[in-house]
């Protein structure tokens, strides 16, 4: 019996990385926002939760029937007697409730390990919402039951329509048995959390505005510019605007800024603002910082790998221009790299005296304290 949870547990190990993957860009976004900065205690808790979570629910479907077209269940696919499980055990096994010496015989029967197990499955779950999440019995109960339903209508719906059929039970004892490993799970959580720091204390000594922008942020922050500036560039090229390539760029990373005090809205998201030698970043400022990066360093690869120029070059020329490109961006590669380990600023930041800072409103801002290392638990 070991075996057969055994191998859902195998698959859910394999697939984490893939979902952490998916994961990692909005559990960035959220510490962001909500904690101003990424605390190794809170990440590697949310990491344990989601493996937890995918452990969970390849123990609930896996195995899958062999073909989307299986037949049903014989004996139905409900089961809605409270507690059946002990005819069930009874009927089962060799144990006689009269004869208490053959209770041992329970540890080693299937329909007896089969609760124990479904109770334990969501002990894990009623911790973290203890711990991590801070929740009352009251929701406790409540998640825990939504999460037992989940798994059970998942089974009875066959993966919501996926399969013909269902191919496991909906079981009432089950959704009684996983919200009874919410509840002690809730309840052993406190004595857990004796032995671990108070998340709520984690930032109780630590100014955010004091704390160094990093590349990570600054990399999510880019990567949601990206997007939502490729699609401006789109509609302008559509529309055939003139030089839609710097136009684009300009109002988005210059203008945008300018009018918003050094905020796109991928560094509003991270709550984060470029500043500069005043209280107010100034346009010249921004142009010095983006004509070097975007009208420069990414015009010309936009220009000289772009499908325009392309066709019109002779071979001996586009030879060059991979060359050229080669050498441009291998600079920029190597720059990137090592700015990134020295945690030092990029060349456009260096020329143009520019350099991000934390936005964090007062009213969020945590009580500071002169005696605590303010990079005590940070991001690195």
């Amino acid at each position: 019996m070991i075996q057969t949870y055994l191998f859902p547990v195998s698959y859910a190990f394999l697939a984490f990385p893939f979902a952490a993957l998916l994961f990692t860009l909005p559990f960035l976004i959220v510490q962001y926002r909500r904690h101003g900065y990424i605390h190794k205690m809170r990440a590697l808790l949310l990491y344990l939760l989601l493996l937890y979570l995918m452990n969970a629910f390849f123990l609930v479907i896996l195995p899958l029937p062999a073909s989307r077209h299986n037949t049903a269940l014989t004996g139905g696919a409900l089961q809605l007697m409270p507690l059946q499980f002990i005819h069930d055990i009874i009927r089962e096994t060799s144990v006689s409730p009269s004869q208490p010496s053959s209770y041992l015989h329970l540890l080693k029967e299937r329909a007896f390990l089969q609760v124990v197990f479904n109770v334990l499955m969501t002990v894990p779950f009623g911790m973290f919402l203890r711990y991590y999440f801070r929740a009352r019995w009251g929701w406790c109960l409540i998640l825990s039951f939504g999460l037992s339903l989940f798994f059970e209508v998942t089974q009875l719906t066959g993966l919501y329509g996926f399969f013909d059929h269902a191919y496991r039970v909906f079981d009432v004892d089950d959704l009684m048995a996983n919200t009874l490993g919410g509840m002690l799970g809730f309840l052993l959580g406190e004595w857990f959390s004796r032995f671990l720091p108070r998340l709520e204390h984690l930032d109780k000594h630590l100014d955010i505005t004091t704390k160094r922008v990093s590349y990570t942020r600054r990399g999510v922050a880019f990567f949601v510019d990206s997007i939502i500036w490729t699609g401006l560039l789109g509609v302008m090229e559509y529309l055939r605007v003139p030089v839609a390539f710097w136009v684009s760029s300009g109002v988005y990373f210059m203008l945008i800024p300018y009018l918003t005090n050094g905020r796109t809205p991928g560094k509003w998201l991270v709550r984060i603002h470029l500043a500069g030698a005043g209280k107010r970043i100034s346009l010249w400022e921004l142009l010095k910082r983006y004509s070097l990066l975007y009208w420069l360093y990414f015009g010309i690869n936009y220009v000289l790998g772009g499908p325009v120029l392309w066709p019109q070059v002779p071979p001996w020329a586009s030879v060059l221009i991979s060359l050229m490109l080669l050498v441009i961006n291998g600079w920029f590669f190597f720059h990137l790299v090592i700015r990134l380990f020295r945690k030092g600023p990029l060349f456009y930041e260096e020329l143009s005296h520019t350099t991000h800072r934390i936005t964090w409103p007062n009213r969020l801002r945590p009580p500071q304290s002169d005696t605590t290392d303010p990079t005590d638990g940070s991001e690195s």
